[in-house]
């Protein structure tokens, strides 16, 4: 499917003009990088949207998106104030591994452990997914800065998406970008996400499920998803951009790590950051937010070497967590900003009189009420025969992290904090003892991240259960080859003064 390319900056807004008010123009004009208007231009004739709508990160236009996810009925409104429920397909419940691919040009070579797909055809499959996908909708442009701004960790990045979900998503998650393009030099680079949630029925979840495409085009360094709006998937910067963050800086020389960051409180006033890596659904949220300690990052870390030193920024500043087991007991700090007046988001879960239930919140559950399923009922089944749960194994919320009280400082510290100790963890119910330090860096390196084991979760489509390599943490997302990723760990520690400790968990 070929799309028209656009080459000059005024016929990128001329083009433009026809679908925006005079707003949107103005906001658009006021961006000086000439590749912004053409991927933003060229989207526009692929999908043709009925509108375009530019989020400069106003309070206006973050309380216009807000109100569009609810008008449109892409999230509802629950009874305590600020949260929201948003429902995807049952077939939409995870990350898809097999819908999702590298597109490889000709001539090039990746890993064949990883799912890929020669590049001209890839392009031409997505792009006749995505034709004419946004018709009757709006275009929503938006702005994100990964990494605190201002920063030499900083990374721009562009999304257009007909989600008014995945543009409310990302306000919770990324830091804004808008202002950082309109002062960004004519040849600044920055990564590009499109998104379509494909058709849709009377319930506002995508249907085609069978033709969901998460294609990463690491040569332009663009994400495409269609036809899925599971978060995972549609969210372009969380893990799709993580991929082409980790190719950045394999050419950099920096690291790119599915990690959390904590700040580990001691005697005397002492704090040590702490960074962790776990595969999803694996006790990273839940390690990160321990009662005394802060949270710094979740999910994805940014590190460098800065004057000798090993130095950590959390890419985004909210968190796309696991729902299930958060309950008084056992996730005190997140059960409490989950049961309180505050943004929220929740996917997937069950919904009662208002009131958001999962699996495992330490109450019992309604007997039926409203779920991914539609309306739910104790001993519903699908069409395969299965029970359908109250609510799915991989329920989520979408949170900003400065709604935790133990939020840490240094969350916008554009230098990042200083890492004392690195964890490699994941479910081994066999061998591994729950806690165990390295003899050195090369150590910890190979034998607690490189070997790492642990069993597929709910958080991806298929089987649960099953014993796995996982590598370093990062198998999901790698970009670049395995052996590739470990040397260049293994070389970043050697020209710290003072490496990261490196510790093997595992509970």
């Amino acid at each position: 499917m070929q799309s028209r390319t656009f080459s000059k900056m005024d016929e990128c807004l001329e083009v433009l003009r026809l679908k925006m008010d005079s707003k949107n123009y103005m906001k658009l004009q006021a961006i000086k990088v000439p590749r912004v208007h053409q991927f933003i231009a060229e989207n526009a004739e692929l999908c043709n949207p009925e509108r375009i709508f530019v989020a400069d990160d106003s309070p206006e236009d973050v309380a216009h998106i807000k109100r569009m996810a609810i008008k449109t009925g892409e999230e509802k409104l629950l009874a305590i104030p600020g949260h929201t429920v948003h429902f995807d397909g049952p077939y939409d419940q995870g990350r898809d591994r097999e819908a999702t691919k590298y597109l490889v040009p000709k001539g090039d070579y990746v890993s064949k452990a990883l799912n890929q797909i020669d590049r001209d055809e890839g392009l031409a499959e997505v792009k006749s997914l995505l034709k004419d996908s946004m018709k009757g909708r709006t275009m929503i442009v938006r702005f994100v800065c990964l990494g605190p701004l201002n920063s030499i960790f900083s990374i721009l990045g562009v999304h257009c998406t007909d989600s008014w979900y995945v543009a409310h998503s990302e306000y919770l998650l990324f830091r804004p970008g808008y202002e950082a393009f309109v002062t960004a030099n004519t040849d600044t680079h920055f990564l590009r996400a499109l998104h379509s949630s494909g058709r849709l029925n009377e319930n506002m979840v995508s249907v085609n499920h069978e033709k969901k495409r998460v294609y990463i085009d690491y040569m332009e360094d663009t994400t495409y998803s269609v036809n899925t709006q599971y978060a995972g998937n549609s969210v372009g910067f969380k893990k799709l951009a993580f991929r082409l963050a980790i190719r950045k800086a394999n050419q950099e020389g920096w690291l790119a790590e599915h990690m959390m960051i904590m700040g580990v409180h001691g005697p005397g006033g002492r704090k040590t950051y702490f960074a962790g890596a776990f595969p999803s659904a694996c006790g990273k949220t839940a390690t990160a937010t321990l009662p005394g300690e802060t949270i710094l990052g979740d999910d994805i870390t940014y590190i460098r070497n800065v004057d000798s030193v090993a130095r950590a920024v959390n890419a985004e500043c909210g968190i796309f967590g696991v729902l299930q087991g958060i309950n008084p007991n056992d996730d005190p700090v997140l059960y409490n900003v989950l049961t309180s007046p505050e943004e929220v988001i929740f996917s997937n879960v069950l919904v009662k009189n208002g009131k958001p239930y999962w699996l495992g919140m330490g109450c019992e559950l309604p007997k039926d009420g409203v779920n991914y399923s539609g309306y739910w009922w104790e001993g519903k089944r699908d069409e395969n025969g299965e029970p359908i749960p109250p609510a799915h194994k991989n329920a989520r919320y979408t949170m900003s992290l400065k709604a935790l009280d133990n939020c840490d400082p240094e969350l916008d510290n554009p230098m990042g904090v200083e890492l004392g100790g690195i964890m490699y963890g994941g479910r081994d119910s066999k061998a591994y003892v729950p806690v165990q330090q390295s003899f050195n860096r090369e150590h910890g390196i190979i034998c607690y991240g490189a070997a790492l084991e642990t069993e597929t979760t709910f958080a991806i489509v298929g089987k649960e259960g099953m014993p796995e390599i996982n590598m370093m943490s990062i198998q999901d997302f790698i970009s670049i080859p395995m052996g590739q990723n470990i040397r260049n760990n293994l070389n970043f520690g050697r020209k710290l003064k003072k490496p990261p400790l490196i510790f093997g968990v595992n509970y």
